[in-house]
């Protein structure tokens, strides 16, 4: 696991769009991200092929806290961990330069991104709060609401 670079651009949004779960950004975008949020990022690999990718980024107005935008994992790759293996890389990093909350957004019928969040929140011995921050209204076309998932204060394993 490692930080993507912008080579990894298209290989994030064909996973992305291969996934046909994940509202899929722009190519552009993904090319963006690996080059401005790449340390708030992780893309796992086997030889040159990319597995599965976490996009994050740190809350502007909220300096102890990393959100989570995107975890994706190739078809592949599925039912092997690889998402919540992705998400504890990056957890560890960002707590080593004082976050202490993780963010993200999931919404209701999305049970796969609530059981990787629920353990994730489990396993590091940290709360869960879970709020809606965006209805169905705040949406121009037909969407799911998303509801916050806080969880932390996160601590540094041993």
């Amino acid at each position: 696991m490692e930080e993507p670079t912008i080579d990894d651009g298209p290989r994030l949004w064909r996973i992305a769009r291969d996934s046909k779960t994940l509202d899929v950004n722009s190519p552009y975008s993904y090319l963006l991200w690996c080059r401005d949020f790449s340390d708030t990022s992780v893309i796992a690999r086997e030889g040159d092929d990319a597995c599965g990718f976490v996009t994050g980024f740190t809350r502007p107005k909220a300096a102890d806290t990393f959100f989570v935008w995107q975890v994706a994992v190739d078809h592949s790759w599925r039912g092997r961990g690889l998402a919540r293996r992705m998400l504890d890389w990056l957890a560890e990093r960002m707590i080593a330069r004082g976050h202490r909350f993780l963010e993200a957004t999931v919404t209701p019928d999305n049970t796969a991104s609530t059981r990787l969040f629920e353990s994730f929140a489990r396993d590091w011995g940290s709360s869960l709060e879970r709020r809606e921050v965006f209805g169905r209204e705040h949406f121009p076309a037909s969407h799911e609401p998303e509801v916050l998932f806080r969880i932390g204060a996160l601590e540094p394993r041993s």
